[in-house]
């Protein structure tokens, strides 16, 4: 395989560039990240769909992966119990060396082959879950061997990685690989590649949580109102949805707790 990730920058002597210098040619890299995720939309569809299938019976959505693409994942799961109002276990990102890693590298923790799937058995998996690996190289051991595994048990698998023909994709029944190129500071894969992978993420759970009826019009009916910008934004998506007035929208919220109840209780007394 041609590791495009690892491919010597198309800049040199980036130490003696200006400031706006290295921003511009930053900028002129992430233009084609979102090219290359339009090439990859055909594969994006096809994992989007088995997760949104196996969901709608009972199924969670698990991210594995290490450094960057595990804390990519991590940051996807975390945001769907507060946007669509979904158990904190529907959605679970599992990075190698364990949450610690989130915030400090663990020294060789994405090379152990065995531990993905040791991390995944503390949940219970059943056999509607899915399991997506991320890697930006598509080479990483701890993703390659809990996508294995998880084949072996006859789970649904898929992957995001920004190679092509990877041992990664390899392993994966739905593969999803955006091809961003080198780096600008070459083999930096928390830049394009990074970002390849957040924009895919974004569209894979909220494909899925829009199949799952979580998302009514354009809103997010059943996010969390846990701070005082989001309880304010659900005063006026029941003010929008019901036609009623600022104090009455906000009464029906605090007697709901969740726009989706307060819009159907509207609804209903209709």
């Amino acid at each position: 395989m041609e590791i495009t990730t690892e491919k010597d920058s198309r800049y040199n002597n980036l130490e003696k560039m200006s400031v706006r210098e290295v921003l511009e040619n930053i900028n002129r890299e992430d233009k084609t990240v979102p090219l290359a995720v339009e090439k990859a939309l055909p594969q994006i569809e096809k994992l989007a769909t088995v997760v949104a299938e196996r969901m709608k019976k009972g199924g969670r959505l698990f991210y594995i992966g290490a450094g960057t693409s595990g804390r990519l994942g991590v940051v996807d799961a975390s945001e769907c119990p507060p946007t669509f109002g979904v158990p904190f276990d529907m959605v679970v990102g599992l990075i190698a060396g364990g949450d610690s890693a989130i915030r400090k590298a663990v020294e060789f923790a994405e090379d152990d082959f065995d531990q993905a799937w040791e991390d995944l058995k503390e949940y219970g998996l059943g056999e509607n879950d899915v399991i997506v690996g991320i890697a930006a190289s598509g080479t990483t051991p701890y993703v390659i061997g809990g996508l294995r595994t998880a084949n072996e048990y006859g789970l649904a698998t898929g992957c995001i990685v920004c190679n092509s023909g990877s041992p990664v994709a390899a392993e994966a029944q739905f593969p999803v690989e955006v091809v961003v190129g080198p780096e600008f500071v070459t083999g930096s894969t928390r830049m394009k590649a990074g970002t390849a992978q957040k924009l895919v993420l974004n569209m894979l759970s909220t494909a899925v949580m829009i199949q799952l009826g979580r998302v009514r019009g354009n809103k997010m009916v059943d996010m969390q109102l846990t701070n005082h910008k989001l309880y304010n934004r659900g005063v006026r998506m029941v003010m929008a949805e019901t036609g009623t007035d600022e104090s009455t929208a906000a009464a029906l919220l605090e007697k709901h707790g969740s726009v989706r109840k307060a819009v159907a209780s509207v609804v209903v007394s209709k």
